[in-house]
């Protein structure tokens, strides 16, 4: 999965040559590639390298200001960040979307959103999932890269706004026994009255609902011609979805999800109750 920024540029990359009315075949021959190098560059299965971007936009006659822009673009698509001090125990693209996501919406029907846990309650859901052996020392490791992913909702310069629907069986579930769960409750009590965060919750009294297939994110970006992105994970893995039909299917279910929820104050009182118990 390509970040946002490699997205981008494959994506110019081949609206520029079908305006320059060039076949990806011509392309390639003008520059001794393979037809595939193309077309992988242009639908961001390649790293995109600087000195061959410089060498399409040559042949596209792209000129300054756009060709600057787009080979600062090129520059810019493999940018390491916070998640590359973590690339031990990070091996999903998924935090380099995130990190780029202007709205993060999160149907959430089993445990707190990794964004909002608190470093017990990460322990405790690392610890209970460890089927594998995985040492003391490497569920910590872990643990730092979750509690560093959460620096994004809280950074100074373009937080992105995150909306959280919780199933009402997360505010009793004993994740790591009753003082952690009531800790994770004040936590995410606080995380309500911030004004980049939203959380509502999903009454059991809501019955049969879309959401029962189970949890996925919504992605969604500044730039309206960066496509949103749903993902979903579970023991089969991680499954990103970018076919525009199945996202807007997430996008329905979410809205759908949202109507039914109580409402943000309402949910903050519910949550300072499950807080008190």
């Amino acid at each position: 999965m390509p970040s946002v920024r490699a997205r981008r540029l494959a994506r110019w990359l081949r609206d520029f040559r079908r305006k320059s009315g060039l076949s990806q075949e011509a392309v390639a021959a003008r520059l001794g590639w393979s037809q595939q190098k193309v077309g992988h560059l242009e639908t961001g299965r390649n790293k995109a390298a600087p000195r061959d971007v410089a060498l399409l936009l040559d042949i596209y006659g792209i000129v300054t200001p756009e060709r600057e822009m787009v080979l600062e673009l090129a520059e810019r698509a493999d940018q390491r960040g916070w998640w590359t001090d973590y690339a031990d125990v990070l091996s999903s693209p998924y935090v380099a979307l995130e990190d780029e996501a202007s709205m993060i919406g999160e149907w959430a029907p089993q445990v707190v959103p990794g964004l909002l846990q608190t470093p017990d309650y990460v322990r405790a859901l690392l610890t209970a999932g460890n089927m594998d052996g995985t040492s003391a020392q490497e569920i910590e490791r872990r643990l730092q890269a979750r509690l560093a992913r959460q620096t994004i909702t809280t950074r100074t310069e373009n937080p992105p706004d995150l909306h959280v629907i919780l199933d009402e069986a997360v505010l009793t579930r004993q994740v790591g026994g009753p003082e952690v769960q009531r800790d994770q409750m004040h936590r995410l009590l606080r995380e309500t009255r911030r004004p980049n965060i939203t959380v509502q919750v999903l009454p059991v009294s809501a019955g049969a609902h879309v959401g029962l297939d189970g949890a996925f994110i919504l992605l969604r970006f500044a730039e309206a011609a960066d496509p949103d992105v749903a993902y979903t994970e579970g023991f089969h893995g991680a499954v990103y979805l970018e076919n525009p039909h199945l996202v807007t299917r997430c996008n329905v279910a979410f809205e759908r999800l949202r109507e039914l929820a109580l409402s943000p104050q309402e949910s903050a009182d519910l949550i300072e109750t499950a807080a008190k118990q």
